[in-house]
């Protein structure tokens, strides 16, 4: 998951005008740049994923990912947001509720200093 959060958007190198824009081509050549440079599937998924995160199949590992690049920029999705809680819900045997008061608390206090991360990351040009 580390390694997915670190290497999610990886083909932007490819694709900088998805750096600043929109955009989704990046993500399959990040995968594929991931696996030409050697590293697994497994890993490499998580460039593919991070946007496709309603797609059959994905792992709460993908979902963590996608959830991290979205609160990165304060950027609340309540449906990825309730299926990150039905997959912790499963995994933990915690009610969902909790899960989710829990999981509410973690992202509000990410996005109340995303305008900080974002305004340092601006100061390096792309």
């Amino acid at each position: 998951m580390l390694f997915g959060a670190a290497t999610h958007d990886i083909g932007k190198a490819l694709h900088p005008a998805e750096l600043s824009g929109p955009g989704s081509t990046h993500e399959p050549a990040g995968r594929d740049l991931l696996l030409q440079h050697g590293f697994d599937s497994d890993l490499a998924r998580f460039a593919a994923t991070h946007a496709s995160w309603d797609q059959p199949g994905i792992t709460l590992e993908d979902l963590l990912v996608s959830l991290a690049d979205k609160v990165w920029k304060n950027k609340r999705v309540l449906d990825l947001e309730d299926l990150v809680v039905n997959h912790l819900a499963h995994a933990t045997g915690h009610q969902p509720w909790e899960e989710y008061a829990a999981l509410d608390e973690f992202l509000t206090r990410l996005g109340d200093i995303a305008d900080q991360r974002l305004a340092f990351q601006t100061t390096y040009s792309i």
